[in-house]
């Protein structure tokens, strides 16, 4: 790992009147993976909106690979190499596996090599490139959700719980393409769990959000970091 992939600097964001997000600070190394955990209504949603240009920081500066992105659109923000699965199932219904996976692509004639490796990965889409994207199940959209970040080989991807109300197995290949990705592409990854397991297994590092605030952190491989997180998210 080098260098600084992803850094928010003194943050302060929120809706309109409400400040959600205060001061916040958090930098992330070129293919680190950190697991954002906290309980719901902490600001862990909006910690990624305002990185992604949704949400308009009050205040501080956020910086992709060393750019300053802080007043970028969401769409000039991708462009410079973020990847962002949102907890609101951002795909097209109506359109085709295969036209959501394009919509990762900066260019079309790329989608043979880059599925390639996606098929591998997630095998269930291997046959059924032509089948509409709303007629699969939840964990199949969320299986949608992740190939189309990966898709576009982005060096940062911001994950917002994509396990949430999935059974283990499919859980587990999320799991295992993340791991993957990382090791293939050295992949920076930001995801947002209440799935702690999960994010353990998946992260280098975790933060605890509360209140807006980091609260704790620590690395993710650690023997107690596991009961240390659930103190923090027990109600």
């Amino acid at each position: 790992m080098s260098g600084v992939a992803l850094n928010v600097d003194r943050v302060t964001s929120g809706y309109k009147a409400s400040v959600v997000l205060r001061d916040l600070s958090l930098s992330i190394g070129s293919g680190e993976a950190v697991g954002l955990l906290g309980k719901n209504g902490m600001g862990k949603t909006t910690l990624l909106k305002t990185i992604m240009g949704y949400l308009p920081a009050k205040a501080g500066a956020v910086h992709v690979n060393g750019s300053d992105v802080t007043r970028s659109s969401p769409h000039q923000i991708a462009r410079a190499g973020i990847a962002y699965a949102a907890q609101e199932h951002a795909l097209f219904q109506d359109l085709s596996i295969r036209d959501n996976l394009q919509l990762g692509l900066s260019r079309v004639s790329l989608f043979d090599e880059r599925f390639a490796e996606i098929e591998a990965l997630f095998p269930v889409f291997k046959s059924r490139l032509k089948q509409h994207a709303g007629t699969l199940s939840g964990g199949e959209q969320k299986m949608l959700l992740v190939a189309r970040a990966l898709m576009m080989r982005p060096s940062i991807i911001l994950l917002d719980e994509i396990t949430e109300g999935l059974q283990p197995s499919v859980i587990d290949r999320l799991g295992d393409a993340l791991l993957w990705e990382r090791e293939r592409h050295r992949t920076t990854l930001l995801l947002i769990e209440q799935n702690v397991p999960f994010a353990l297994k998946v992260a280098d590092r975790y933060v605890v959000l509360k209140q807006g605030e980091i609260i704790e952190q620590g690395d993710a491989r650690h023997a107690g970091a596991a009961a240390s997180i659930f103190d923090h998210l027990r109600v």
